[in-house]
């Protein structure tokens, strides 16, 4: 592309921001491919698929994993059609929240919001101390060191330092990484796969991979289990409005961020599905995978088949997934922070709202990102259940801040003005099908999944999704009502910054 035809479209994205009320202040770094790679980053088929393996397993085993995959996997393909198509008329870092103040009004927008972030902060929560615990079974099986929870929280703690400072560098640097990431899962995948598939050990039969029921839950209700077992698509489908987050970050924002949300679902889709198929077809022993005294399920798998020096290999090239999704989930969440802070949801909005002059980075959200998490976290020393309750907020509440701007558009009718990339006359059809999946999968999400129930076991999706609006609420009437507004004009030394070079 050449210089001034990249001046134009910059110019372009920054006259839609104006329309918008919107003064840009983060620097235009991202293509459309970039775009597409911090959604997919942040989906991370190696890092939900691997760390929910053993929950599938239980729930309903390789049937359930793979006809839930597919399923979930066209439904998500729906809703991020329909969040796209509003993602397009509303390019701005703010997401579900910008849409829906705009489309609904301030309280829609404060409500969805606050869903939007709390789940954005226990998905990092969630990742991270996955992609801890995965590096806690490694150092077992390299060095004898058995994970204890302290040991697991120091290393998650350093992670979220790691990406800390990774995203403080500018999103140029979040850019390179995370197509790095994109290459890294695919081949990742093709690497896994393969190594599983031509190893010679027995594999299970196509039977098995396809048709195989196994139910631990204790529930004696087939469809129920069904549904439980679904959380895993359920759960690993999350993150893709990463793109939207960027979107004032990104060269021609209204069409490069739609693409980004879908492709990254679609590719997300086709590659999860080798990557469960191979994952059961290599199977040797089922009950001592569920039962593995790595306490991850894969790897379990990477030892039977492949001895230790393979599982070592395969279980890096995981962990090495799981640090590039979390990377690129500090970066959506930071921006999440800045954007709402602008419009003063957040106490001491004026930090967070601050972007560096260098790197036009917000700096300060950056690290409010990366360190609520490590906060979050803090109960699984004395409780996994308690660690449970906050990372559940991860799923109940990004799905429906997904489909209250879908919702809201479609309440709009002929008043909605769709940007550039529309779903046209599919807008409505679609847009139905997905608001009522989007409030299925939501209950699913909530209901009991094992019995019986004991404390270990509740499921407390229900709890903290009531806590989170329960917050909303009570923040909406003390101070949301009279601070909140959609943008904030940055100030004068902020104006002055946008000439300034950056990285």
């Amino acid at each position: 592309m050449s210089r001034r035809r990249t001046d134009r479209s910059l110019a372009a994205d920054d006259d839609v921001l104006a329309q918008l009320g919107i003064t840009p202040e983060l620097a235009r770094k991202m293509g459309v491919f970039g775009n597409f790679a911090i959604s997919f980053s942040v989906i991370c088929i190696l890092a939900g698929g691997m760390s929910l393996f053993g929950f599938g397993l239980d729930h309903g085993g390789p049937a359930v994993m793979l006809g839930s995959w597919v399923v979930i996997g066209f439904m998500t393909l729906l809703v991020g059609l329909s969040l796209a198509d509003v993602v397009s008329a509303y390019p701005t870092s703010g997401g579900p929240y910008f849409m829906a103040d705009k489309l609904g009004g301030p309280r829609w927008g404060w409500f969805t919001g606050w869903l939007n972030l709390l789940g954005l902060l226990g998905a990092i929560a969630g990742i991270d101390y996955g992609a801890a615990a995965f590096i806690g079974a490694f150092a077992q099986m390299q060095w004898g060191i058995d994970p204890t929870d302290t040991t697991t929280m120091a290393i998650f703690g350093c992670i979220l330092l790691l990406h800390g400072l990774v995203n403080t560098c500018g999103v140029r640097v979040v850019t390179v990484l995370n197509t790095v990431s994109v290459w890294w899962q695919l081949i990742g995948v093709g690497v896994i796969v393969g190594a599983l598939a031509f190893a010679p050990a027995e594999h299970q039969s196509p039977e098995f991979v396809f048709t195989h029921f196994n139910n631990d839950t204790g529930i004696s209700n087939i469809f129920y289990v069904c549904l439980i077992g679904a959380l895993l698509a359920g759960y690993t489908f999350c993150g893709y409005d990463a793109s939207s987050h960027v979107a004032e970050e990104t060269t021609r924002a209204q069409t490069s961020a739609p693409k980004g949300i879908v492709r990254a679902i679609a590719v997300s889709w086709i590659a999860g599905f080798v990557l469960l198929a191979g994952m059961l077809s290599a199977i040797q022993d089922y009950k001592a995978t569920q039962n593995t005294a790595t306490g991850v399920p894969p790897a379990q798998i990477f030892l039977d088949v492949l001895g230790a020096g393979g599982a070592k290999a395969l279980l890096l090239i995981v962990i090495v997934a799981m640090l590039f999704c979390g990377n690129a989930e500090v970066a959506a969440a930071s921006r999440m922070i800045y954007a709402f802070s602008r419009s003063r949801a957040l106490p001491r909005w004026q930090t967070w709202r601050r972007v560096s002059s260098r790197t036009k980075t917000p700096v300060a959200a950056v690290w409010l990102a990366a360190g609520v998490p490590f906060v979050l976290a803090l109960p699984a020393l004395w409780s996994p259940a308690a660690y449970g309750a906050i990372t559940a907020i991860n799923a109940v509440g990004m799905i429906p801040a997904y489909g209250i701007p879908v919702y809201l558009a479609l309440r709009q009718g002929e008043g909605y003005r769709p940007g550039p990339w529309s779903l046209g006359r599919w807008r409505r059809p679609i847009g139905i099908i997905a608001v009522v999946y989007v409030v299925i999968i939501t209950v699913v999400f909530c209901l009991p999944q094992s019995a019986p129930l004991t404390v270990e076991s509740f499921n407390y999706a229900g709890v903290t999704l009531t806590v989170a609006l329960l917050l909303a609420w009570l923040t909406w009437m003390t101070r949301g009502r009279r601070d909140y507004r959609l943008t904030t004009p940055a100030s004068s030394s902020q104006q002055a910054d946008l000439a300034s070079e950056v990285i």
